[in-house]
């Protein structure tokens, strides 16, 4: 299947200028977002790790039923407030400011090695400062995924301490 066709590409969002590729499509078709979470559990199933990590919202999306495929732990990444309990937070950069992710302070052991997964890779910071949670925490980052990736916005340079940088699609 060619998850390109079924992508929606809508002209000036969020802002004029902007080419936003819409996954929508491929969540409302069950062919569609079985052969996309296939295709993504494919990539990483040869890799040794323990835990999966996703940023909401829409890492969520594909890195639960990974997780669950692939018989692995989740964990999940939050906005800033989101989480009960004793956190660790990263900010980063984005294009207009700055933003914060958070986990669960003991959501990874010492020596675990983690997958972090998203829906798409463009500058690479949100993955980026998650990849780094993971580490601050005593996790070991064994790939970092994503269904897409633009690659005119080289988010790869941003992850280039890391080895494996996987994508299902690329524009």
């Amino acid at each position: 299947m060619d998850l390109k066709k079924v992508i929606r590409n809508i002209n000036d969002f969020p802002q004029k200028g902007i080419l936003f590729y819409d996954i929508t499509t491929i969540l409302n078709s069950p062919d569609a977002l079985s052969f996309a979470i296939d295709k993504m559990a494919e990539k990483i199933s040869n890799i040794d790790f323990d835990l999966i990590a996703c940023p909401e919202s829409r890492g969520f999306i594909f890195g639960m039923p990974l997780a669950y495929k692939l018989k692995k732990g989740f964990v999940p990444a939050r906005k800033p407030g989101k989480l009960p309990y004793k956190i660790v937070s990263k900010s980063y950069s984005l294009e207009y400011g700055t933003n914060s992710i958070e986990i669960h302070a003991d959501a990874i052991k010492p020596g675990q090695k983690v997958v972090v997964v998203d829906d798409l890779l463009a500058t690479g910071g949100t993955c980026k400062a998650l990849a780094e949670l993971v580490e601050e925490v005593g996790g070991e980052v064994m790939a970092i995924e994503f269904l897409i990736e633009l690659k005119d916005l080289n988010g790869r340079k941003n992850l280039s301490k890391y080895q494996n940088i996987l994508s299902v699609i690329d524009y």
